[in-house]
């Protein structure tokens, strides 16, 4: 289902969806050629930005707080171009009473076009 609420830049990077998960976070975007570089391949700040929300949204659940990002290190292993669905599985780790460290990765038909890892500021601020 598309997913709501989550801003301006989400919403014009996307559209997103998402599908309910047993743990952790589920999402994805379909490849338009404006998400992609000049060489038709899907941009670096594509990934990373769906990345980032992927994992914040893997920390959201766990917590049940807004998570604000404090470090994101992305690994990009292949490429994709426009027409391809980039699907996204993210989960917690490790999580302490204010910090969340999440790990995912963005795929198309499973093969990975890059691997995150994160550490999220967990907000008291309920969501």
């Amino acid at each position: 289902m598309p997913s709501t609420g989550r801003g301006a830049f989400t919403g014009h990077n996307g559209p997103y969806f998402h599908r309910p998960a047993e743990i952790g976070a589920e999402q994805a975007f379909f490849a338009q050629k404006r998400h992609c570089n000049g060489l038709g391949l899907i941009h670096g700040g594509m990934l990373s930005a769906f990345l980032d929300g992927l994992l914040a949204a893997a920390a959201a659940r766990k917590a049940l707080t807004t998570p604000i990002t404090m470090h994101l290190s992305i690994d990009y292993l292949d490429m994709g171009r426009a027409g391809e669905w980039v699907l996204g599985e993210a989960h917690v780790t490790r999580a302490t009473a204010d910090i969340a460290f999440v790990e995912g990765r963005a795929h198309i038909a499973g093969r990975d076009l890059a691997r995150a890892s994160g550490l999220f500021k967990l907000m008291r601020r309920r969501l």
